[in-house]
């Protein structure tokens, strides 16, 4: 099957699939870093970084620039970011939904143990 921007979805999401990639984006939607400033931040190999940035790069997420012997990366397009900022509200909205859950369920299980309490004092 070709589909063209469902294969570029799902390498695009494919590319943002790891917790330090996602925290590096995170880091680089405030200002540009170099691969040091990430690793001293991230406190991973700066290898790692490396390898993470290069994903994100190959899927044009991120960009660089050189200056000197350091290179900087930057966030290619703030829509980017803005998904970030939509996944962080789809989270938080399910751990509200998860809360409300919780609280449910809290209250049956105190309505069913007062039934037994009540029920125990009725046998006594």
């Amino acid at each position: 099957m070709q589909d063209p921007l469902r294969n570029f979805k799902a390498e695009f999401f494919k590319a943002l699939a790891h917790p330090a990639r996602i925290k590096i984006l995170e880091m680089l939607g405030t200002d540009e870093l170099s691969v040091t400033q990430l690793q001293d931040q991230l406190g991973i190999e700066s290898s790692s970084v490396s390898q993470h940035l290069s994903v994100l790069r190959h899927k044009n997420i991120v960009e660089s620039r050189k200056a000197g012997t350091t290179v900087y990366y930057r966030v290619r397009d703030p829509e980017i970011l803005e998904l970030l900022d939509v996944a962080r509200r789809i989270f938080t909205n399910h751990l509200i939904d998860n809360r409300s859950t919780l609280e449910l369920m809290e209250e049956e299980n105190a309505q069913d143990n007062h039934s037994k309490h009540a029920a125990f004092m009725d046998h006594n």
